[in-house]
């Protein structure tokens, strides 16, 4: 006689469903799950694109090259790279940090004019160094030198950032400076990602709201008037105002493809390296469109799992922030979150249809080695900072002490020093 299973009793479930919230809490207070949650969330996103990258790539890189692997090799050499800034973020010292902060900003600026008058031009815009078979764009890396130098002042400006005069300058007009550089180019995109980092650094820096609101009001004013001044920046938005009236084989061809590949996906997708849509059908499948084939492919599960990789960065970045006694620290890491999550929200948002194109990467995911590079570096600086919380520090010099940190060690990654208040005295005076 077959017996038939009785299903769990009600309380059962709950208990179960308690304990699992109980052991969540438990692990989130423990002194190092900020650290251990930017690592998962870093390999995480790093694998995930590498495979993305061949499969999304495999069809151009064969058609350009001969071979389906040229997109993927050039993908993976440069987190060779990516993984020696990852380690340099980890490893160098918040204090040596902040102090070369104004260096790097300089350099940055000067690497935006040099492009101008040296620069090799792709897709209409001038905004890379040639160098042999590869290129680089310096304005990913101005993003970086903007936070580290922004927090740097407005940190030192606490105590009277409540003035718009102090709240302003010389932050706001250096950044302005950076946008004519950029529209120069012209890159609209990254003009909008320096935007992100702007409004980031004065929102977390104490600014007042209303100057926040009126700088974020002009922002959005002149990204509109940049995206009428061009003809193919307002036909997208043209064709994302009126999908319908648009040119199903001009401006909105690409976004039309991009729906017709989430749709094709459904739930669990095609299966992995099955899509049909990089076989000429979408435009750019292996870079800015990259989510349209992770929705083709593995379906509404494959699609939910980005996001939750880059909610948990949300929620580990901003608990990092919230856990830092540095001040410095706190605006740096609030802000390089705000910018990766931002940043992805509006790729994924054209992508799915919500926004107008734009052209900005889904970090660490689509294609493209400067903004790779840059991006590792960022996250081993939300490491780092992981390593400074007051928590952590006490835990890995214990731990230090006992000989618990050999591989830390043999990294070159010395343990971390509490944070010392300034002496008074330093910074902006009335």
């Amino acid at each position: 006689m077959v017996r038939s299973v009785k299903p769990p009793p009600p309380g059962g479930l709950r208990m179960a469903v308690g304990r699992a919230v109980v052991g969540l809490q438990q692990y989130l207070r423990r002194p190092l799950t900020s650290l251990h949650l930017v690592f998962g969330v870093f390999g995480l996103l790093t694998l995930f694109g590498l495979v993305m990258v061949l499969s999304a790539s495999s069809v151009t890189s064969y058609t350009a090259d001969g071979s389906s692997y040229s997109v993927f090799a050039r993908q993976l050499m440069f987190c060779v790279p990516g993984l020696a800034m990852f380690w340099l973020g980890l490893r160098i010292s918040p204090k040596a940090l902040r102090k070369a902060a104004p260096a790097l900003m300089v350099v940055g600026i000067v690497a935006l004019v040099a492009v101008l008058v040296v620069g090799v031009e792709r897709n209409g815009s001038k905004a890379w160094f040639a160098l042999g078979a590869f290129s680089v764009q310096p304005s990913e890396a101005v993003k970086v030198a903007l936070t580290l130098w922004g927090a740097h002042i407005l940190a030192s400006r606490q105590a009277v950032i409540h003035n718009w005069r102090y709240a302003l300058s010389p932050v706001v007009p250096v950044t302005v400076l950076i946008f004519t550089l950029l529209v120069l180019q012209p890159d609209l995109g990254m003009t909008v990602s320096v935007g992100i980092v702007l409004v980031a650094l004065l929102y977390f820096g104490g600014a007042p709201m209303r100057l926040i609101a009126a700088i974020t009001v002009g922002g959005m004013a002149g990204a509109v008037v940049l995206g009428l001044t061009a003809g193919y920046r307002a036909s997208r938005i043209a064709a994302f105002l009126d999908p319908d009236s648009a040119d199903p084989l001009a401006a909105g061809f690409q976004a039309r493809q991009a729906l017709y590949s989430l749709a094709d996906g459904g739930l669990f997708g095609v299966g992995l390296g099955q899509g049909r849509a990089k076989w000429s059908y979408l435009p750019n499948a292996h870079n800015d469109f990259i989510f349209a084939i992770i929705g083709e492919e593995l379906g509404f599960v494959g699609a939910l799992a980005v996001l939750g990789l880059f909610a948990t960065l949300a929620y580990t970045g901003y608990r990092i922030a919230a856990r830092s006694t540095d001040p410095w620290l706190k605006i740096v890491v609030a802000t390089s979150t705000t910018w990766l999550v931002v940043q992805a929200g509006i790729n994924i948002g054209y992508v799915v249809g919500l926004l107008p194109v734009t052209g900005l990467q889904l970090p660490l995911i689509s294609s493209g080695g400067t903004s790779l590079v840059v991006t590792m570096f960022v996250f081993g600086l939300l490491a780092n900072a992981a390593r400074h919380e007051p928590e952590a520090v006490a835990v890995l010099r214990r731990a230090d002490k006992a000989g618990e940190q050999r591989v830390w060690r043999r990294l070159g990654i010395r343990p971390p020093r509490p944070y010392r208040v300034p002496s008074k005295g330093r910074g902006v005076r009335r």
